[in-house]
Formats: C-alpha cells, sequence, structure tokens
C-alpha cells in the first residue's frame, strides 16, 4: 500500500520545487531531520498525485492481469498466454483494482469519479459502475463472503459492494488508508498514516474495535495461519505484528522508512522493502528475527512473492527496475529492466510471471526475469 496526497506529500513537493517522488517519499518527509537531502532529491521524479501499489493485479486462474492506467482512465488487460493486450474504458483516474478469483470480477476505484467499475473477467467489460464516496482510493476482496471494501480519502466511511447485486453502502468507521482482509474471521483491518490505531472491523455486524499500535503506518499484510497482521512503521524503522486474536503487539526492527510488506506462508517469511536506505529485510516470521538484509535498487516501493518458487521482487521506483530475490538462499538474483518509475507488483505463482505497474509509459510492463528459462 502507498500512500495518498496529504500534507506530507506537499510538504516534500514544496522541497523539490514542485516535483514530488511518487508514494513513499510523502513519507520521507518526516525524516527529513535525520536523513541527508540528497538521498531523496531526484531530478527526474515524476509530477506527484496519488498512486497506489495496489494498481495491478493477476487472477491465476484465467492467467489474466490487469493494470490501471490512470490519465488514460482505463485498464489494461493482457493474456498471459497470448499475449494480447486490451484497454477496458472505466471512470475517471482510475488508481487501484483488487479481483475476486472465485466470480472472476475485477473492481476498480476510479478517484476522479468517485465510483467502482465492475469488469466482468470473461468477456473484459464493464458490467456495473458503482457510486460510492468521493476519492475512492484503494480496494480489497473477501471472496468468502463476495463483498467489497473501497477506502475513500478524506472521507469517515469505507464503501461496502456486495457482489453478488452490485449494490454499495457506506460503512460509518472512520477515514482509512491501507486496508487487509482476514476472509477466515471475516475480519477488515483499517489503517491510517495518521491514526495511531488499528480498527478492526466485524464484516458481519459493523462492529469496529481498536488496537494502539502507534501512528504512521504504511503497509500491510495479514497472515492466516499465523493470525497476525503485519504493518510498515515508518517513522521508527520497524514493523508492527498484532495478533488478531489477543491484540498482542510486537516491534520488529528493520530499515529506513519501510513501506511495504509481503509474506510467505510457506516458509513463515515476511520481506519489508525500505524506502529510506535501498534495503530488503528478511525476517522469520516465527523468531521475529531479521535473517537477513539485502541490498535492492533505488527507492525499493513494492514487494511481491511467488510462492510456488520461493521468489521475491521488489519494485525500484528510482531504478526503473525490479530486483529478483531467491527466498531460499536469501541471495539477490539480479536486477531486471521495468518501465519508467515501477510502484506496483503482481505475481502469478502458476507461471512465474511479473508484471510491474510504472508511474510512466507504459503503465503496464511483464518483467523479463529469472525465471523465463522455467517457463520454457
Amino acid at each position: 500500500m502507498n500512500i495518498r496526497c496529504s500534507t506530507f506529500q506537499l510538504l516534500f513537493s514544496l522541497l523539490h520545487s514542485g516535483r514530488v517522488i511518487p508514494a513513499c517519499a510523502a513519507l520521507a518527509a518526516t525524516a527529513l531531520a535525520s536523513a541527508p537531502l540528497n538521498v531523496y532529491a531526484q531530478g527526474d521524479a515524476p509530477q506527484g498525485r496519488m498512486i497506489t501499489s495496489l494498481a495491478v493485479a493477476i487472477n491465476p486462474a484465467t492467467h489474466k492481469v490487469y493494470g490501471v492506467n490512470e490519465d488514460a482512465g482505463t485498464v489494461s488487460v493482457t493474456d498471459e498466454r497470448s499475449g494480447a493486450t486490451r484497454e477496458v474504458k472505466v471512470g475517471n483516474g482510475p488508481i487501484s483494482l483488487a479481483i475476486n478469483r472465485l466470480t472472476d470480477r475485477i473492481y476498480v476505484a476510479n478517484t476522479g469519479s468517485g465510483s467502482i467499475s465492475v469488469i466482468d473477467g470473461k468477456r473484459d467489460e464493464v458490467i456495473a459502475t458503482v457510486q460510492g464516496e468521493a476519492h475512492p482510493y484503494v480496494l480489497a476482496v473477501n471472496e468468502t463472503t463476495n463483498k467489497v471494501y473501497v477506502t475513500n480519502t478524506y472521507s469517515n466511511a469505507v464503501t461496502v459492494i456486495d457482489g453478488a447485486t452490485n449494490t454499495a453502502w457506506a460503512m460509518k468507521v472512520g477515514s482509512a488508508d491501507g486496508i487487509a482482509i482476514d476472509s477466515v474471521h471475516n475480519t477488515v483491518f483499517l489503517m491510517g498514516y495518521e491514526d495511531p490505531n488499528i480498527r478492526m472491523v466485524d464484516g458481519a455486524t459493523g462492529a469496529a474495535s481498536k488496537v494502539a499500535v502507534g501512528a504512521h503506518l504504511w503497509g500491510i499484510a495479514f497472515d492466516e495461519a499465523s493470525d497476525t497482521l503485519y504493518l510498515a512503521h515508518t517513522g521508527t524503522a520497524d514493523i508492527v505484528a498484532l495478533n488478531r486474536q489477543t491484540h498482542e503487539v510486537r516491534t520488529l526492527p528493520v530499515g529506513a522508512i519501510p513501506c511495504a510488506v509481503a509474506v510467505n506462508p510457506v516458509t513463515k517469511m515476511i520481506y519489508v522493502a525500505n524506502y529510506g536506505d535501498r534495503t530488503l529485510s528478511a525476517i522469520d516470521m516465527v523468531t521475529g528475527k531479521v535473517v537477513a538484509t539485502l541490498p535492492v535498487g533505488e527507492h525499493p516501493q513494492a514487494v511481491a512473492v511467488d510462492v510456488a518458487r520461493n521468489r521475491v521482487y521488489v519494485a525500484n521506483v528510482h531504478g526503473n527496475s525490479v530486483t529478483a530475490i531467491d527466498g531460499a538462499k536469501n541471495a539477490v538474483i539480479g536486477s531486471y529492466a521495468a518501465g519508467k518509475n515501477p510502484y506496483g507488483l503482481a505475481v502469478d505463482s502458476s507461471t512465474g510471471q511479473v508484471f510491474a505497474a510504472n508511474y510512466g509509459d507504459p503503465s503496464l510492463t511483464a518483467i523479463d526475469g529469472p525465471l523465463s528459462a522455467d517457463r520454457k
């Protein structure tokens, strides 16, 4: 998950003559007092706008890749098997998407239209447009209940969509930037960057409870096997591990400005992209210890795991590259070209194919990575 436009992004843009580094750069503004300025100053940084690493997703059942194209108001659809690509017109300013693999429906948050487009994955056509709150931001799907949850920037509500009827209602649980789903217990986790509390919402009743974890959180992932929520704590260079049942909170030290988290439930490893020092922290989920700190590219922005092959991929937003890591050896395999300013990643674990969402053109690129030979 990555950051919305905020006071922090405004501050950072002023420091760099109206230009900003996307996403986690806004968080870096809180650390300027202790970090060298030249670490963050990037002359080729694109103009600031709302983005999120949930800009690309893959349905492994159909081997189709979906990526937003915010400027064009479209979603790019790529068939991995044939290589064919088409553009599906959605609303204004599509910013994020999520897939219900069971129903083969793709949900797109159109921040400029205040709407959510519903795409039928069989025909790759918009079959419904759901009106929500102003400025929808990120989405998450509970495939068990067939419900879709949408956060809304500068709103005190989360939009809930019934996937069976495409009807929507507002759940008044406060503003949120990040979202994660526990489908086993029908729990929705909501995170706000400036909110020191995590909200846990009962998906059946809408009742919400809070757990204090500290402010300035970014990056969120839930591991159902351990019943634990992991959050990147940008201001203190650690991640927070929150047990859903006991509400126990642990902090695990990582690198500077951690902003993305991914879990490999098979190997019981956690991976954290550290935007501020160009590293990836590999953490043993059982012991809570960092077992490796690996160099990646310039300003890592997103992280994704190929569970089947035990590979980890990191999008380097200012390196125009994706770093591949062997999870078994905790070793960097190599760096591979992406589009301009990659900020989101998706992996098809059945094929090993990796795709990156880019801030610049093209908006979606396939990564010719280390598994190319394996797929032949």
